[in-house]
């Protein structure tokens, strides 16, 4: 009976640990550069902020071709959110964390949005 509390112990601590790991480890942040597509509230259950940046630079296609590269991403607070709205086509630089695994009343993508650094 024992060895039956400490396995089960230990299966907890291990699916904890992994649980912790997927959804709520901080993998990566840093801060991206782009023009705001949109931003948008959706969700069929959890309402979450939605947005889209698109980014410009240098490609590998044909040379010296300029191609823009998306940058999904969900926005964490309404603050964020209320601003990204008004400003559509603005060019944004935003600070994101990145995540392993999306939680659905989080958002959809990996990339969360935490704030506005820069607005031109």
């Amino acid at each position: 009976m024992k060895y039956l509390w400490i396995t089960l112990l230990a299966v907890l601590l291990v699916l904890g640990g992994f649980i912790w790991y997927k959804y709520y480890f901080v993998f990566g942040e840093g801060v991206k550069s782009g023009v705001l597509n949109y931003a948008v509230k959706k969700g069929n259950i959890f309402k979450t902020y939605e947005g889209k940046l698109i980014q410009e630079g240098f490609g590998r296609g044909k040379t010296g071709a300029l191609t823009s590269y998306e940058f999904e991403f969900s926005i964490e607070n309404e603050e964020v959110f209320k601003q990204l709205e008004m400003n559509s086509g603005k060019t944004f630089d935003l600070h994101y964390k990145e995540y392993h695994g999306v939680l659905p009343w989080r958002g959809n993508t990996t990339y969360l949005v935490d704030k506005v650094v820069n607005m031109k």
